[in-house]
């Protein structure tokens, strides 16, 4: 699976669904994550919890055992047209910039997206958990 950055944030902040998602990852033997949504979600913690939110996120990833996976030019291209086909003021799906480098990864990868939203719900991609 691929796991977005609404999902990291979510249980690092222990929000309800918090223990449905870590089950989901845990069940699943392929855990990959964008390095472009650890970035993302390092800055949704630190101005959630102070400098306390990057810390958090390493225990996360170690416990989680997720495999960062870096940036490709492929990824590139294909954040790209995510954008074009499902970004903000173009489509209901409104990703943003975080949300169109997960999409490549998912894509690319034609893993399922574990995510929290809809966002993702509106596009056409494989489905972990939409919260």
């Amino acid at each position: 699976m691929v796991i977005d950055t609404s999902a990291l944030v979510c249980i690092v902040l222990e929000e309800p669904e918090a223990a449905a998602f870590a089950s989901a990852i845990f069940e699943d033997s392929i855990r990959l994550v964008s390095v472009v949504s650890l970035v993302e979600a390092g800055i949704v913690l630190e101005k959630a919890l102070g400098r306390a939110g990057s810390k958090e996120l390493e225990f996360a990833i170690r416990t989680l055992k997720l495999s960062i996976q870096p940036v490709t030019i492929e990824q590139g291209q294909t954040a790209l047209l995510a954008h074009w086909r499902y970004g903000r003021s173009l489509h209901r799906a409104a990703l943003n910039f975080g949300d169109c480098f997960t999409y490549a990864l998912a894509k690319i990868t034609n893993e399922p997206l574990l995510f929290k939203g809809n966002d993702f719900g509106r596009t056409d991609l494989r489905l972990v958990v939409s919260q």
